[in-house]
């Protein structure tokens, strides 16, 4: 698929099967985030790539356990395909995907934040390019900074200058691809 059509053909997804991605997959996914655009070349980012279910919906239960709707924009997401901001239902951030990537940054640099989501970006694209469906999640400080979270991260043996900035969820879609939403006028323009 040409890049520009696969960008808007590319979808936040919140609804999963149980299907796992196989590793092939997942390693194409990875080595896309290791390509990702960084500050200064300086490849600082770390990804841990996790498979196990239970693991999965523990940290999606943290994901959710300070979420301030206070702070929010007050907007419709999507009938579709839902997220915790349409249905306060949703007990876990990371909506049941099989696989969930933590992308790590440094905390005192200047663009971990920037970086980190770089890499997500690259992850999702090359997933829509495999068919895996995803989505790009935040909250990452706020997942970890509690003593179960922070047990997570001494069992993987990240390092204390890491933080969590985002993750990406992966998994197939459970149901019907969602259609594009059209897109907003005047959000760009160019001078000359």
């Amino acid at each position: 698929m040409d890049l520009l059509e696969l960008m808007k053909y590319r979808r936040s997804i919140r609804r999963y099967t149980d299907r796992q991605v196989a590793e092939e997959d997942l390693l194409k996914i990875l080595e896309a985030g290791a390509y990702a655009p960084n500050a200064g070349g300086g490849q600082r980012s770390r990804f841990v790539a996790c498979q196990n279910k239970a693991l999965n919906e523990a940290m999606g239960k943290l994901n959710l356990g300070g979420f301030d709707r206070s702070r929010l924009m007050r907007g419709f997401v999507s009938k579709e395909q839902p997220s915790i901001i349409d249905d306060p239902s949703i007990r876990s951030g990371f909506y049941g995907a099989p696989t969930v990537i933590v992308i790590f940054g440094l905390k005192n640099f200047l663009y971990s934040v920037p970086d980190a989501f770089c890499v997500a970006e690259n992850m999702v694209l090359e997933a829509t390019e495999l068919g895996i469906s995803s989505c790009i999640l935040a909250r990452g400080e706020e997942t970890f900074s509690n003593p179960e979270g922070e047990k997570i991260l001494r069992d993987w043996n990240i390092p204390d200058n890491m933080v969590a900035r985002c993750f990406v969820i992966l998994g197939y879609v459970d149901g019907p691809y969602p259609a594009s939403k059209p897109r907003k006028e005047g959000r760009y323009i160019i001078i000359k």
